[in-house]
């Protein structure tokens, strides 16, 4: 059955949004994402210390491939 749809007013859409309008079967939105973080990265709050004297985050990445989402359907 044929959805009718009345006034759509959108202001913004993210980057790996999903904008659905009436019917549909299937809606699979798909990314990745890496991220590299050192001791410390993610920490938060008003007052936080942090000594990292010998602090390192390995960025090397010998295959270049870790979620592929290429032909996942």
């Amino acid at each position: 059955m044929p959805a009718y749809v009345g006034v759509i007013n959108i202001v913004s859409i993210g980057s790996s949004a999903v904008v659905n309008v009436g019917d549909a079967y299937s809606i699979k939105p798909m990314s990745s994402a890496q991220t590299y973080a050192g001791a410390g990265s993610f920490n938060t709050g008003d007052s936080v210390t942090v000594y990292n004297n010998k602090s390192i985050s390995n960025v090397y990445d010998q295959d270049q491939i870790d979620q592929p989402i290429v032909g996942n359907m």
